[in-house]
């Protein structure tokens, strides 16, 4: 069996603050195969998008800084150790990377003929015209039309859809092995984001390239992803394939996020579920689970001491809550969460 493309080993990354350590990611482990698809999902803060960046080694530093783990890529590079010149070889060449907003990503000033250029000029040290010429064919590749006319446009002459195809083609310039997609549809319309899901779909399936996508739009996941991460105050609650996460999840978190997406087979009248509550401060994290606190379920151990992922339904099925433990009382999952899913 070949080894994943990437492995990523107990992360921990930290940002020193005056008031103090807030620690975004706390102890992540998960891997992605050559070719596949993984999400990871969770509400704003749990450490998704930081999780990503670091991968890249993206995070500033100060104020960031990796207190533990390791990030094994195509089975041989720790990402942790290597340089920022050696990490500047990889990105955008092994790496690609789609920002949230392609407005503030792009650079105002350059053509986006240019910037798509840029990086295949660097890594594939090809001339100007040539590096143009492939810029035109990756324009094609994410479906925008007149690719020989769009070159030559600034990014503030796009629309917000044609700047996200945009920012897909820069990061797929150089054919990377992995392409990192955080949140790229959103603030686009329902339309646009259905259009830009087609084309990363189309790009996976012709160059193979493996993809972690980072969103809370469930629907999205349903869509892309062939492996789910759940992740909650920077750990891991909850991880599986596509049907273990939608329709045999065991942790109250998971059920929470599947029972707030709304049905179109529901009573229109019906109000929409939330998770009750905030998530923790990072500065001060709980002694036990993060949860806890917001978790209709909670025993008191869960206050005392953090659980362990257990296995559900198969040993890549597995969740870190004490409802899983023998001894804990019998919970039924709820409905909400067995469908809430299946119009999206």
């Amino acid at each position: 069996m070949s080894a994943p493309l990437l492995e990523v080993n107990n992360l921990k990354v930290s940002f020193k603050m005056f008031a103090g350590e807030v620690q975004a990611v706390r102890g992540v482990s998960f891997t992605l195969d050559k070719g596949e698809v993984l999400a990871i999902v969770g509400e704003s803060g749990c450490g998704k998008s930081v999780t990503a960046q670091t991968i890249m080694r993206l995070t500033p530093t100060p104020p960031s800084f990796i207190k533990d783990g390791s990030i094994i890529f195509d089975g041989k590079t720790d990402v942790t150790k290597l340089s920022e010149k050696q990490m500047m070889k990889i990105r955008g060449q092994e790496m690609g990377m789609i920002f949230q907003d392609p407005m503030t990503s792009l650079n105002p000033t350059m053509t986006v003929g240019a910037q798509i250029a840029e990086g295949i000029r660097k890594h594939e040290k090809l001339s100007k015209s040539a590096a143009m010429r492939r810029a035109v064919e990756l324009l094609t590749l994410v479906g925008i039309s007149n690719p020989g006319e769009r070159i030559n446009q600034y990014p503030h002459e796009m629309s917000g859809g044609m700047r996200q195809r945009v920012m897909i083609a820069i990061a797929l310039a150089c054919h990377p092995k992995l392409l990192i997609a955080d949140e790229p549809t959103t603030a686009l319309d329902v339309t646009i984001q259905a259009q830009i899901m087609d084309v990363m779909r189309d790009i996976q399936e012709k160059t193979g390239t493996a993809i972690i996508l980072i969103t809370h739009d469930l629907g999205v996941v349903a869509e892309m992803a062939q492996r789910v991460i759940v992740m909650y105050a920077g750990k891991v609650v909850e991880q599986g394939d596509l049907n273990d996460i939608f329709y045999k999840s065991q942790h109250p978190y998971t059920w929470g996020l599947l029972s707030s997406v709304p049905r179109l087979d529901s009573d229109k009248k019906a109000a929409l579920a939330s998770i009750p509550g905030t998530p923790p401060d990072l500065f001060a994290p709980p002694k036990g689970c993060a949860f806890a606190a917001r978790c209709p379920y909670a025993m008191k151990i869960c206050q005392e001491q953090d659980p362990e992922h257990l296995p559900v339904s198969g040993p890549t099925h597995t969740a870190a809550c004490w409802l899983m433990h023998p001894d804990a009382p019998k919970v039924e999952r709820p409905v909400a969460a067995g469908g809430g899913v299946t119009h999206v």
